[in-house]
């Protein structure tokens, strides 16, 4: 797309996932990676769970911290969320707040660091500095603070008024505050989609990181702020390779003219031929899709790989559903099987499954993994690199010039051992060569900028996974990294150094403590309205149930979505479990059976309904806000109604 046809418009499924905790990640260390890995998870006292249910979304994950209390170890959970859950039944304490409580509980939290003056002195003094977020175009960068200025911004969040707007008791944020201060604990956050699918997104993400650093629980083993990814490959096939509409490999940025002149030296293709204009992020491509060209809308032609937009956007009537019977649209998607996206398709291309051809993952602890096919796939399903390949080629055939290199090849020309050009356009001769080793070693340079440093494809072969960056050793063997910016373990850390955040924003070695005031949900509960309406997902399914819905034992244990709801506001409204009601906001309604205590116990109020169901498209009611520099939307705040449905029409 950005080398060949030098254009931008592509993003992937990491905007409505994972934005949030890049752009946390960028503002405060410079460059998108977590510094810690899930060893932090067997080291840790405390873990805390800021707006996340780790026991039910990582479950395996999450066992490795209930096995250690098997074993008699001591580790103490805090949950910190907006509903109970099972990891709350897990918990030593539950922080009950209001939607967007978080942000003010981690101002809090600073703010009695500072006030007690038992914030790490000598970390903050020797490895970090303050910002002030001033507006959406300077998020990376912001306006630098001294000391007494960070103090000042921060003296309103006392425990009282963070108690009024977050809902959580000043005790408790002084407990937490407590927690922070205590060099002897070791102290784990961890986090997902409440902190992501977020319009302060990446406020929240950068103070957790801010409480960390101040509190220097940062950088040792069981010291560490963790982003969990909402689906495994979202680090490597997604933030690590630029598909984002802004980024190219390696983290560089289309917008940057020495990041796109490297990124043409590498694919050796002419000088100017990746476009210096930001593609659409994926909210503006689908709205750009589905208005009608006549008004503007200038997206015509969309491909969706191994994603279910139809099911997952927000805003579904507007977003996706408004693409129906428009006749100057037309939408591809590759799929395994029919889901909500391919309804509206104009073609569908029966795509591979993952047992079902070669591949090359990153997950969230910087691990990247590879394995090779196991089963071949049925009919004319096919690989999706070898779709892109294949069209490419085409496009070629057909003289686009930017299917071939500056010396005249094919883009993706790929060679045998005897340097004969291997015809892997033609799928019977995809596998005649391994495609993915060749593609793998073709981004490997593309690391070393970031130092992302990959080892070669052989060694992930044998490894079964590695922590990058894995440098070379003098043996001759690789050594993968797994507390980055510390000296005991990071390679790049500068001899004598303790810590360096050697990518800081700054270009002196420090990482950055942010302050953002606490700003309202987009959003938020009236007479019309009155509940809070917020989507996530459920043990059983993945995602969208694409797959889990079809497995037998799965679909009978959890067979539909639902709506939970607190018993007080089931019986002022005369419901019941298992009646059905409209659940409705001001873009669509959607009929669901209640569920009064279930698995997740949400406090007067409030609704909860995952999003698995494509019979029940719970995101026609979602919001489109999105976070201002992230782009990502909030799936976890918006207003709704509950209509009890009519005998007759249940």
């Amino acid at each position: 797309m950005k080398g060949g046809l030098s254009n931008n418009h592509i993003d992937p499924n990491a905007r409505l996932c994972m934005a949030s905790a890049v752009t946390g990640f960028l503002a405060t260390y410079g460059v998108d990676e977590p510094a810690g890995c899930y060893d932090d998870l067997d080291a840790c006292d405390v873990l805390i769970t800021w707006g996340n249910n780790p026991a039910e979304m990582h479950p395996v994950l999450f066992s490795r911290v209930v096995d250690r209390r098997a074993r008699g170890e001591k580790v103490i959970i805090v949950d910190i969320g907006t509903r109970r859950t099972r990891t709350t039944d897990a918990a030593n304490h539950f922080l009950l707040m209001k939607p967007h409580g978080d942000v003010p509980i981690a101002l809090g939290i600073m703010h009695l660091l500072v006030k007690d003056k038992t914030y790490d002195d000598r970390f903050v003094q020797n490895y970090c500095n303050f910002r002030h977020w001033a507006s959406a175009e300077s998020a990376l960068q912001g306006e630098p603070l001294a000391f007494d200025e960070f103090q000042q911004r921060l003296e309103k969040y006392t425990p009282a008024y963070v108690e009024e707007l977050s809902g959580v008791p000043a005790d408790q944020i002084r407990m937490l505050a407590e927690m922070f201060a205590d060099p002897n604990l070791k102290i784990t956050s961890l986090w997902c989609m409440g902190m992501n699918q977020h319009t302060m997104g990446t406020a929240i993400n950068t103070l957790v990181h801010g409480v960390h650093l101040l509190s220097g629980h940062f950088g040792t083993p069981g010291d560490a702020p963790t982003s969990l990814t909402g689906q495994p490959s979202a680090c490597g096939t997604v933030r690590e390779v630029g598909t984002l509409a802004h980024a190219l490999p390696g983290g560089r940025l289309v917008a940057n003219e020495e990041h796109r002149r490297q990124c043409e030296e590498f694919w050796n293709l002419p000088p100017g031929r990746i476009n210096p204009i930001p593609g659409y992020h994926t909210v503006k491509m689908f709205d750009q899709f589905t208005k009608p060209s006549a008004e503007g809308g200038d997206i015509d032609t969309l491909w969706v790989q191994v994603t279910n937009p139809g099911q997952t956007l927000p805003n579904l009537n507007k977003l996706f559903n408004d693409k129906q019977g428009l006749e100057d649209k037309f939408l591809i998607v590759s799929e395994v099987y029919p889901t909500a996206t391919t309804q509206l398709a104009d073609l569908v291309l029966p795509a591979a499954m993952w047992v079902e051809k070669n591949g090359v993952f990153g997950n969230s602890e910087r691990r990247t993994q590879q394995w090779f096919k196991m089963v071949e796939p049925p009919g004319e399903a096919r690989d999706d690199a070898w779709m892109i390949i294949a069209v490419a080629h085409r496009l070629m055939e057909l003289g686009h010039p930017g299917m071939l290199d500056r010396d005249g090849k094919f883009i993706f020309q790929v060679l045998d051992e005897q340097g004969r050009e291997v015809p892997v356009w033609e799928f019977e001769h995809y596998y005649d060569v391994n495609v993915d080793r060749h593609l793998f070693e073709e981004y490997r340079p593309f690391t070393v900028m970031k130092h992302k440093n990959l080892a070669p494809y052989d060694e992930y072969v044998k490894a079964r996974g590695l922590r990058w960056p894995v440098v070379q050793q003098p043996d001759g063997s690789w050594r993968e990294t797994r507390f980055r910016f510390a000296a005991f373990d990071d390679p790049f850390v500068t001899e004598g150094k303790e810590f360096e955040f050697y990518h800081s924003t700054t270009g002196d070695g420090r990482a950055q403590i942010w302050v953002h005031d606490y700003q309202p949900p987009a959003e938020s509960p009236d007479e019309e309205y009155p509940f809070w309406l917020s989507t996530g997902r459920v043990l059983e399914h993945w995602h969208t149930g694409t797959m889990t819905r079809r497995i037998e034992q799965l679909a009978r244990a959890m067979p539909t979505a639902y709506v939970e709801m607190h018993p007080d506001d089931a019986r002022d409204l005369s419901l019941q479990s298992g009646q059905w009601v409209w659940v409705e906001s001001r873009r669509g309604r959607i009929k669901l059976p209640v569920w009064i205590r279930g698995r997740g116990r949400p406090p007067r109020g409030y609704l909860f309904v995952p999003f698995f169901d494509e019979s029940k498209l719970i995101n026609v009611c979602t919001l489109d806000a999105i976070d201002p520099y992230s782009k990502q939307p909030d799936f976890k705040k918006c207003a709704a109604r509950v209509i009890k449905v009519a005998e007759g029409d249940a």
